[in-house]
């Protein structure tokens, strides 16, 4: 469901108005009544199992326990039970064999919080989620999200953290870990048999030999070499502002990088409207558009579904490789 406040419902919508005689096919969980003042073709559904059938004939939706306030345009903590729900059960029905992925709408993470919500973000609300459930193959677990899109796979080592904080999080086992799921993920939900994976470096120029900073040297490079050691096919420490031009890109198959930002930009600046998130690491897949709520727009009609659209075909892709490979 995402935010009921923000553009979730609009862009589901729209995204089965293009797909409806394509596929994948798609359910959604939400309070069916203002789904309906979106569209009325609707079918209500109970079970996961329905939604194949009633796909091509209407948007199917499975009810929550209660129904939702929302107000276009504004994010209401009282929506936090609902929000929640529809991701427990979304997560539920994946861990079951129900649904073969979940795809997420966007939350508005400063209002959940202010409702007393213990995580940053979705990437680590699921990996509390599905942390007891076993991994197939025996992955390394995650959390670890990813930016996939047509130009760049980009990975930040730290996610949802203030600089600050961020940069004290570092470490060389946080680095190494992160790559192995991404290396794994790259393998097992992409059919790269053999990924390669550039890592960046924290500081201006990869801190400089030392006279920019000590981080490149001290935390980051340590766990390159180690990597290379188990066999991974990797190189770094880079300067980050000279790993995403179209010849650099060629090179790799992801981008690793020490902060949200350096990973995130280049990725939305490339393909702001075709990125979609990924969470690497998880025993399911899960994806999601790669922007907000966007309660600036909400309620007018104009919220294009092209990151949620290739959300839900990424999410049918990587179900089908991991069917295939593992």
């Amino acid at each position: 469901m995402g935010d009921p406040g923000g553009v979730g419902a609009e862009i589901a919508v729209k995204a089965w108005a293009t797909l409806r005689h394509s596929g994948p096919a798609f359910f959604l969980i939400d309070d069916p009544a203002r789904v309906a003042k979106l569209s009325p073709e609707i079918i209500l559904i109970s079970d996961p199992s329905q939604a194949q059938d009633a796909f091509a004939n209407g948007l199917p939706v499975m009810a929550l326990t209660g129904d939702v306030s929302a107000t276009p345009g504004l994010s209401q903590p009282e929506n936090t039970p609902a929000i929640l729900e529809s991701i427990e059960r979304a997560v539920s029905f994946a861990l079951d064999g129900a649904a073969a992925a979940i795809v997420t709408n966007p939350i508005q993470k400063s209002t959940l919080m202010a409702a007393g919500f213990a995580f940053p973000g979705h990437t680590e609300f699921l990996g509390d989620l599905t942390k007891s459930a076993p991994m197939p193959k025996a992955r390394a677990r995650g959390p670890v999200m990813m930016l996939s899109g047509p130009q760049l796979r980009s990975v930040p080592v730290t996610i949802h953290h203030a600089v600050k904080d961020a940069v004290t999080m570092l470490t060389p086992q946080l680095i190494v870990h992160t790559a192995m799921v991404t290396a794994e993920a790259l393998r097992d939900d992409f059919a790269i048999a053999n990924p390669r994976i550039v890592i960046s470096g924290l500081n201006p120029h990869a801190g400089e030999a030392g006279a920019l900073g000590v981080e490149d040297e001290m935390i980051i490079a340590p766990a390159v070499d180690e990597l290379r050691g188990i066999g991974l096919n990797v190189r770094g420490p880079l300067p980050a502002d000279t790993m995403f031009h179209q010849e650099a890109r060629a090179s790799y198959d992801a981008a690793l990088c020490m902060l949200h930002d350096q990973a995130l930009i280049p990725a939305k600046t490339l393909a702001f409207h075709d990125a979609v998130n990924v969470t690497l690491g998880l025993p399911i897949i899960r994806t999601s558009p790669d922007h907000g709520t966007a309660l600036d727009i909400a309620g007018k009609g104009v919220a294009r579904a092209d990151s949620l659209i290739a959300a839900i075909r990424l999410a049918a892709e990587v179900a089908q490789t991991r069917h295939q490979l593992l």
